[in-house]
């Protein structure tokens, strides 16, 4: 049943133009053509990434970051206690009204303690600045071997400065050992960021990511297997060169080097929103949905990649509005606002505001009694007898 379904998965009329088939593309001793099978060795060289990155964040960046002064900030731990721990773990992380109240009445405790608990329980399971620090200095590393690789891959190749040369031939275009190198370095990384994504920094446009690498993955996937080499290596360093700067924007972020990060922000606010809404939209999209036209005629594979290059345009144009935003912030504020991805720390201040309003509260109270039993100590003297009232908070005698 397996070879059944495998057989109409790969039917040369899904996959290759009208007129092509299977038999078109088989190799000899001078030519290869990428083939389906070759995309399983990216598994094992994820896991290699994997282990390369865990060294790297140990050995360079976390030293790197103590270094550099970046400091992580002191959480207090919130006090052990079963029942709200099991309720956090099985439940929900942030409870509502009604289920503070079952909880407090539960442990006997205040609800204000029981608040103060799940705040302390969630910043206790937030990434830590120094984590934040290693991931970057990490993709950042990847971004600048990966967008360099792929220059020194296309500088010499006749797509990148004309475009219709990505049709050329096709899908007869043999596979050059640099090209295959190259996209095995890309479909590793992103399994490897699928691999540690339960593990990194989560931040809120965490489905987007989802969604952004598993479009990535078949995208890379499947124009390997349809020989949409020249295409795909396109997309790949377009998408690369914007993340060059995003990472080391926030290394410097997180070192606290405000000038430095904003103006590395514009830098790379300005190339993303270049290369993604400008160099993207024509390079690539135009590209494979009118070049490709010249060449052959409308298939399944020729719909499917453009949804896929559609879909990963509709993110950009997400994250665009996000990037914007922060533009406009900045220009306004004169300084760059906290990432708007970011799951930032939730602090004290609620707390702090209510036992400022208790010890107000506390005070008006003692006041109040003070001068409903009939005396004001002032500077040592006798109290004032009965007589004495308050006129606009000063006591005065009828």
């Amino acid at each position: 049943m397996a070879r059944s379904v495998y057989e109409w998965l790969w039917q040369h009329e899904f996959w290759l133009p009208p007129g092509i088939t299977w038999e078109d593309m088989q190799e000899s001793e001078d030519t290869h053509y990428p083939q389906p099978r070759d995309l399983l060795l990216s598994i094992p060289f994820a896991l290699i990434l994997v282990v390369i990155r865990r060294a790297f964040e140990r050995a360079i960046a976390l030293p790197l970051s103590i270094k550099l002064g970046v400091r992580d900030k002191q959480r207090p731990k919130a006090q052990p206690n079963p029942v709200l721990e099991t309720f956090y773990s099985t439940r929900r992380k942030n409870p509502e009204e009604g289920e503070l109240l079952r909880l407090a009445k539960q442990c006997d405790l205040p609800v204000r303690k029981v608040e103060k608990w799940f705040r302390h329980r969630r910043n206790m399971d937030r990434p830590s600045l120094s984590k934040k620090f290693s991931e970057a200095c990490w993709r950042f590393t990847f971004y600048i071997i990966s967008f360099f690789t792929g220059l020194a891959v296309l500088y010499d190749k006749p797509w990148l400065w004309d475009h219709r040369e990505c049709w050329t031939g096709y899908p007869q275009q043999p596979l050059q050992p640099s090209l295959f190198w190259y996209y095995m370095l890309e479909l590793s990384f992103y399994w490897s960021l699928v691999f540690t994504l339960p593990f990194d920094v989560k931040r809120k446009d965490f489905k987007e990511q989802i969604v952004h690498h598993a479009a990535t993955i078949f995208l890379i996937s499947f124009s390997y297997c349809a020989n949409y080499i020249r295409i795909g290596t396109l997309v790949m360093v377009i998408h690369d060169a914007s993340d060059c700067f995003l990472e080391p924007t926030k290394i410097f972020n997180y070192m606290k080097w405000k000038k430095t990060c904003d103006s590395l922000f514009m830098i790379f606010s300005a190339i993303f929103l270049i290369s993604r809404l400008v160099i993207y939209p024509y390079t690539v999209l135009y590209n494979t949905y009118y070049y490709s036209m010249e060449i052959f005629q409308p298939f399944f594979g020729y719909y499917f990649v453009n949804v896929l290059l559609i879909i990963l345009q509709l993110l950009h144009v997400f994250w665009s509005c996000l990037i914007i935003h922060m533009v406009y912030k900045f220009i306004l504020q004169g300084t760059m606002e906290k990432d708007m991805r970011s799951d930032t720390e939730e602090s004290d201040k609620d707390e702090e505001r209510d036992k400022t309003r208790e010890k107000e509260k506390n005070g008006i109270t003692c006041f109040s009694n003070i001068t409903s039993n009939g005396y004001i100590q002032r500077n040592g003297s006798e109290p004032l007898d009965s007589r004495a009232h308050l006129a606009n908070g000063y006591a005065k005698e009828r």
